[in-house]
């Protein structure tokens, strides 16, 4: 019942180039990534994070590398919050990979996808929630962590969360280095913020009672779900 901050890397090489990376080692973050992954201590720096939680893969763990130094942390990497293992696809232009029939079926009906020699998106969906409500339910319930992870990782964790079937998780947008934010309760989870770049995350800290009761109307802004 704590407070999640789900954080895309940063823009790494491959993303510039337009490939998908997948889990191929050595992919780190280009120039424009090392400048959003500087830029996060700063963007966080009202946030009292207690735990960075990270995937294995290289770009994840270079972009929460300034932030974990400032707040004297060192980073848990989760296996199971690794890149979807795309297969055959790995390593392909996206331009090249459009063309597949596969294609099709990732956009419109991705809980059906198994890509060829890798893993299917719901499996994917299923170790990714599984792995940050464990590390969840071992927090105080007023603490806040933040899991560095990928980009179909995240969108699958926040359809999870937002109780929409993974056939609808391509709705869901989230660009490197954005911020998404999951307060679990009880009784559901709340979606604070989704694909957020902006600067100012301060209001995203847990309230002094949590609630698991949605607020009739909406919130009021004082900082309740």
């Amino acid at each position: 019942m704590a407070t999640l901050i789900l954080l895309r890397h940063a823009r790494s090489a491959a993303n510039g180039a337009g490939t998908l990376a997948g889990r191929t080692a050595g992919v780190g973050l280009d120039d424009a990534g090392a400048a959003q992954a500087a830029g996060l201590p700063e963007r966080l720096a009202g946030v009292p994070v207690e735990r960075i939680v990270v995937s294995p893969l290289q770009r994840c763990r270079e972009t929460v590398a300034g932030l974990a130094r400032v707040r004297g942390l060192t980073p848990v990497v989760e296996e199971a919050l690794t890149e979807v293992d795309y297969g055959e696809w790995t390593g392909r232009k996206l331009s090249e990979l459009v063309e597949e029939p596969l294609w099709k079926v990732v956009q419109q009906h991705p809980s059906a996808v198994v890509f060829p020699g890798g893993e299917g998106l719901a499996q994917v969906q299923a170790r990714a929630v599984a792995a940050v409500r464990a590390v969840d339910r071992s927090l105080p319930v007023d603490a806040v962590w933040v899991a560095c992870t990928h980009g179909d990782v995240i969108k699958s964790v926040l359809a999870d969360a937002l109780g929409l079937h993974l056939d609808a998780f391509q709705r869901i947008v989230v660009d490197p280095c954005s911020v998404s934010v999951v307060r679990y309760t009880e009784t559901r989870p709340f979606v604070l913020r989704v694909n957020d770049t902006g600067g100012d995350v301060s209001g995203l800290l847990p309230p002094r009672e949590a609630a698991s009761d949605a607020v009739v109307g909406g919130s009021t802004g004082s900082g309740g779900a």
